[in-house]
């Protein structure tokens, strides 16, 4: 099953707004990242969104940043696309599978408060792969109000000169 996803637009506030208007949900800035990507969010029970980054933004495990810029696309594999799935297996199976097929994997703690394993598929494109008690945690902190009371926090901040 899948959670989220990523993708890279020219006009990620527009491409953002118009999923969420498809989905009946919300738009707002992806505060994660704080380049300049939105967020599509659809309220529904699997807590859907979809992150729109800036076009010619990539991810790469390399970097901590996780999102960067790469004004020249062609000099890398890396790309925007992502995807949150959920799996029965356990962190460590997951771990073996990505040491069997030599991919980068790597269990990070995500800003919102869950934990995922990324799978770096080809060691280019990531799987934030949830395991049965990731999701759990998942559902749990990615939800709607969430999202919005976070985003309210950062505007604060961000009035406030904090940012």
């Amino acid at each position: 099953m899948m959670y989220h996803a990523s993708i890279a637009a020219k006009d990620p506030e527009h491409v953002a707004k118009v999923v969420a208007e498809l989905w009946g949900g919300e738009a707002i800035p992806f505060l994660p990242t704080n380049n300049g990507s939105w967020m599509a969010i659809a309220s529904d029970d699997r807590n859907t969104a979809l992150e729109v980054y800036p076009y010619q933004m990539v991810l790469s495990y390399e970097d901590p940043k996780v999102v960067i810029p790469d004004p020249d696309p062609s000099t890398t594999d890396y790309v925007a696309t992502h995807l949150a799935i959920g799996t029965k297996l356990t962190a460590d199976e997951i771990f073996a599978i990505g040491k069997r097929e030599g991919w980068f994997t790597q269990r990070l703690r995500r800003k919102m408060g869950f934990d995922v394993v990324e799978l770096w598929v080809e060691n280019r494109v990531m799987l934030e792969i949830l395991t049965d008690e990731m999701q759990a945690d998942y559902l749990e902190t990615t939800t709607t109000p969430r999202w919005m009371a976070a985003l309210e926090m950062w505007k604060e901040a961000k009035a406030a000169g904090k940012m």
